[in-house]
């Protein structure tokens, strides 16, 4: 594991995390999945592989202060804000949490998710570590999954394949990547993306047993669990 020391923790020197005091409990109908990976490990070809083979979950479009890249569209992969808009959104506290990643923003909006999950919904969070384990925090019944490459020269080259870089962004993104990798320790599930078709396979695993959870099915399920005399709480 690396160490959190300030020469490998440079880049998040200027991080910033909002976190509301009040810890929520996630007790609505759907379930949280969050899903975070160096960049290059495949993260975003996964989720949207899954979304489309799974009509039941809901992608949580997060915010940022980064450029789109390549075919990325507003509203799509992200919503695409100038740094102005997003403090703003900050100072109004419109995000559960919001991270400073690679130098831009980040941030996961508060009535996405909540709308979402009480409609029964299960979302998806495409998310760095550090928002995360924030997530957690506040819904202790999320299920982070962390999604690794097979080995660092898979990871560099193809970060190289991807042509959306220039080398110096490309040496620092494998820098970080060393940092990211350390936190899959604190995540529930660890998928390897070696085989696309087998990475995707265990990600549908991993949402296909959570929703099989006793507390996952009580709240999904509740007017089963009523019928049959079932308590719809538990402390597990």
């Amino acid at each position: 594991m690396v160490a959190m020391t300030p020469a490998s923790y440079s880049f998040g020197a200027a991080l910033t995390i909002q976190v509301r005091n009040m810890k929520q409990t996630l007790n609505t109908p759907g379930n949280l999945f969050c899903v975070a990976a160096p960049s290059g490990a495949g993260k975003s070809s996964l989720v949207r592989a899954l979304l489309e083979a799974d009509s039941r979950l809901a992608l949580s479009v997060s915010h940022t202060t980064r450029a789109p890249r390549g075919q990325e569209q507003s509203g799509r992969e992200y919503w695409f804000v100038a740094e102005a808009q997003f403090l703003g959104m900050v100072e109004q506290g419109e995000f559960f949490e919001h991270a400073r990643v690679h130098d831009n923003l980040y941030g996961t909006s508060r009535k996405a998710i909540t709308e979402r999950l009480a409609q029964g919904d299960d979302v998806v969070l495409e998310i760095d570590w550090q928002g995360a384990l924030q997530i957690k925090r506040l819904f202790e019944h999320a299920v982070l999954i962390f999604v690794l490459p097979p080995s660092w020269s898979e990871l560099q080259q193809r970060l190289q394949r991807r042509g959306e870089d220039q080398p110096e962004v490309i040496a620092k993104r494998l820098v970080n990547a060393r940092l990211e990798v350390a936190q899959a320790c604190h995540f529930d599930f660890v998928i390897i993306n070696s085989l696309f078709e087998v990475a995707l396979r265990d990600l549908k695993t991993v949402v296909h047993a959570q929703r099989l959870r006793y507390a996952s099915q009580a709240r999904h399920r509740s007017q089963v669990f009523d019928d049959l005399g079932l308590p719809t709480s538990t402390n597990t």
